[in-house]
């Protein structure tokens, strides 16, 4: 059997184009050509793709203020309009009396034509419809629409989100760190976007006398949700990884790299309250991964501690002196816990004795 090779001469390791001057077709100059004409490619249909859908939304908009400007009407008017659309449009499809509603209630929410240069046209239909079912807030509402460009979500991440509450635990909460003063402003700040105060850990199978290991271990074992809720840019290394200093063994329970931030994240696990010794035990982990895997390009390593519970102030005046930037954040298993199970669980107090 014959083979042809798809390139036009081949010669063991080299490969040519033909033509008056040879060009390596295996070469950097040559593949950094072709990724620069794919990324063209790329950005050229996603711009494609962004127009249509920034068309669409605004005939939506044009539909549902016509809508909304013949209200009193009735809601007989709204079934004809469809039937009379379909029939018109046999091949068409979103115009569906229900979806005929949501133009309506699009139009109201976003009442400036000026709403096609915000990010909520930038998302699909059925993102938008999402907004509007499940938030009243335009603040919230943008927010949530400017994390769908940022992260790329499904309508179903976007879901999930809301309903944890992602919002005012990310953008709203008040953290307690030490960023501001132990890292540059522009990493300082990007810090505190990306943490949220609670973690919400609700894909967890809640168990009686949940034990540290026992609450690292599920994470681990479902890390593409672990993932997404802790968000944009972390990439997981391990856990129980293991640190060699001057010949003595330490064993970090969580470690991450963000691609965002440019450095490594150490994570610690607490079932109990914060303490302030928790800091001084992370501040030295942050030291030893900054000594032994930090490149010179990388950014200043960021620890974080995820406690039960936490008093405030303990926690600020706890890493006011520490040397490395460490956040303090509580978590929950669970975003709703019935009461009779609530009553099941093991105290603070009970936790700390099974842990010493």
């Amino acid at each position: 059997m014959l083979f042809f090779s798809p390139f036009p001469c081949y010669n063991g390791d080299t490969i040519f184009a033909k033509g008056a001057g040879k060009v390596l077709l295996n070469s950097s100059e040559y593949l950094n050509t072709v990724e620069s004409i794919k990324e063209e490619i790329r950005a050229a249909q996603y711009r494609a793709s962004v127009s249509v859908n920034r068309e669409l939304l605004l005939l939506y908009h044009t539909i549902g203020n016509t809508i909304n400007a013949h209200k009193t009407w009735g809601s007989k008017f709204i079934e004809s309009l469809s039937a009379d659309i379909k029939l018109a449009f046999p091949d068409a499809s979103g115009y569906s009396v229900r979806n005929l509603k949501y133009m309506a209630k699009f139009a109201l929410a976003y009442p400036d034509e000026e709403f096609v240069q915000q990010p909520v046209a930038q998302i699909p239909w059925g993102h938008n419809t999402v907004l509007l079912d499940k938030l009243s807030s335009p603040e919230e509402r943008l927010w949530y629409a400017e994390k769908v460009i940022e992260n790329g979500w499904s309508r179903n991440v976007l879901i999930h989100q809301i309903e944890g509450g992602l919002y005012q635990r990310q953008a709203i909460a008040s953290k307690i760190t030490n960023f501001e003063a132990r890292l540059p402003a522009s990493q300082s700040e990007l810090a505190l976007q990306t943490m949220k105060d609670p973690y919400l850990f609700d894909f967890i199978p809640l168990k009686e006398n949940m034990l540290e290991r026992d609450i690292e271990q599920a994470l681990v074992k479902d890390v593409t949700k672990l993932l997404l809720e802790l968000g944009t840019g972390f990439a997981f290394l391990g856990n129980q990884y293991h640190l060699n200093v001057g010949g003595d063994d330490f064993y970090i329970d969580l470690l991450f790299y963000n691609l965002s931030l440019r450095c490594y994240v150490v994570i610690e696990l607490k079932t109990g309250e914060f303490k302030p010794e928790y800091a001084g035990q992370l501040n030295f982990y942050l030291s030893a991964v900054d000594g032994l895997l930090k490149k010179e390009q990388d950014s200043p390593s960021i620890g974080l501690l995820l406690c039960k519970s936490k008093n405030d102030l303990v926690a600020e005046y706890s890493l006011k002196d520490m040397s490395k930037p460490i956040g303090v954040s509580a978590y929950r298993i669970t975003s709703c816990l019935p009461e009779e199970f609530e009553k099941q669980l093991p105290s603070v107090e009970d936790l700390q004795k099974r842990i010493l």
